[in-house]
């Protein structure tokens, strides 16, 4: 191994070390106890109710970091393109887990009658509007750079000479909910504010569209078996 190629993985490895980190502490930030143990059976059980939205917003979070370490598979080298949007996508997932608790909070308070915990509280159609544009703003940055960290990793492996099919294929998958959370965003945007009330939960909906992933993996793996 050169003297290059050794640097290269050691910055690869501290950046990684990195990434973990952050997304280690941005999970922290959904701790269903807030910031003080509860002290009483009444604050334990008004805590425990939390944990159906921790759990759904655990697993957003887990979603997009396990993105970029896939990510790392299919480039093993530490260019500054990838440094710099592996650094974008730390920042817009700090950004992106207060609307994420705020949004499953508020859906499974809702759905359950107020049984169970919610830290946010929605006063009107401007503040449903106001969420799901934000959620879907960050949503669709952290797909979208995750895209994009996708895309140069096949135009590093073009620069050797080598055809990165896993990289590609990664690419285009990232997209699709890129693609939902900016139509999810704009539905919302563009919603007349006197629309009935069950309206608003369209924006929240689109995600179910997210099952298109798997019909985009599929025609990338039938378009290339056949090339």
């Amino acid at each position: 191994m050169s003297l290059t190629e050794q640097r290269e993985g050691i910055e690869a490895g501290r950046l990684d070390m990195f990434v973990d980190g952050a997304f280690a502490f941005i999970l922290t930030l959904l701790l269903i106890g807030g910031e003080s143990i509860p002290d009483s059976t009444g604050k334990l059980l008004h805590a425990l109710g939390g944990i159906p939205a921790f759990a759904v917003c655990f697993f957003q979070i887990a979603f997009f970091w396990h993105g970029h370490v896939r990510w790392r598979k299919r480039c093993l080298g530490a260019g500054a393109s990838g440094r710099w949007l592996s650094l974008l996508l730390v920042f817009f997932a700090m950004i992106f887990v207060y609307p994420l608790h705020m949004v499953f909070s508020g859906v499974f308070s809702s759905i359950s009658g107020g049984h169970l915990p919610g830290d946010f509280t929605v006063s009107g159609p401007a503040d449903m509007r106001t969420l799901f544009v934000c959620y879907g703003l960050a949503y669709a940055c952290m797909a979208g750079t995750l895209a994009l960290l996708f895309s140069d990793a096949t135009r590093v492996a073009a620069r050797q000479g080598l055809d990165n099919l896993d990289a590609r294929r990664e690419m285009r998958i990232w997209i699709v909910p890129a693609a939902i959370g900016l139509a999810s965003a704009l539905v919302a945007l563009l919603m007349p504010l006197s629309v009935p009330g069950w309206m608003w939960s369209i924006p929240g909906l689109m995600y179910s569209l997210l099952f298109l992933i798997g019909p985009v993996v599929n025609q990338f793996n039938r378009r290339y078996a056949q090339a």
